[in-house]
């Protein structure tokens, strides 16, 4: 692996994705312990979470639905703050067994306003699965149930995330070279 040019940053190797569909792997079998027989609906955060989900789902031995809501919260390398709802859920939630697929939660903004949006669906339970997770970051409540990676407060680009649309196409992860 070697370093990576993005708009004006240079990124250099974090993850390979070995590494990452290892931790896929073991965190598909956790959940899958849980949701045995109960035909969960994952739910993916696009567009970060797209391959995640996609690699998550095809380790998960079991009936399951896969959805998808888009929100957005980051310009560059800084969250807004604010979370928008850009397109949303079509199927009902109502008495589901919900897992949200993060592709990485930091502040904890985007999941604090999922969980509002999608308590008032009414699902039977709401849990939250991410690849990579920022504890030093995270400042809300609500607990993180599946996390696959726990990383520091960098920057990270690659599978599924991006700096300002570039980079999620890579198949390893990489971190800001300061």
């Amino acid at each position: 692996m070697k370093n990576v040019t993005l708009h004006d940053k240079t990124f250099k190797p974090f993850l390979s994705k070995e590494e990452i569909q290892r931790a896929i792997e073991k965190l598909a079998l956790d959940i899958q312990k849980d949701y045995e027989g109960l035909n969960p609906i994952f739910l993916g955060v696009l567009n970060g979470s797209f391959l995640f989900t996609a690699d998550l789902v095809r380790e998960f031995e079991g009936n399951c639905e896969v959805s998808f809501i888009r929100m957005a919260s980051y310009e560059g390398t800084n969250t807004t703050g604010n979370v928008n709802t850009i397109m949303g859920l079509k199927e009902s939630l109502k008495d589901r067994h919900v897992i949200i697929i993060e592709d990485i939660v930091d502040t904890g903004n985007t999941i604090e306003r999922l969980v509002q949006l999608l308590t008032k669906e009414q699902p039977t339970s709401l849990k939250i699965a991410t690849l990579l997770y920022k504890p030093k970051a995270y400042q809300k409540e609500i607990p993180i149930d599946y996390v696959a990676i726990t990383v520091g407060n960098e920057f990270l680009v690659g599978y599924g995330l991006d700096y300002d649309g570039l980079g999620r196409n890579l198949k390893d992860i990489y971190i800001i070279n300061e």
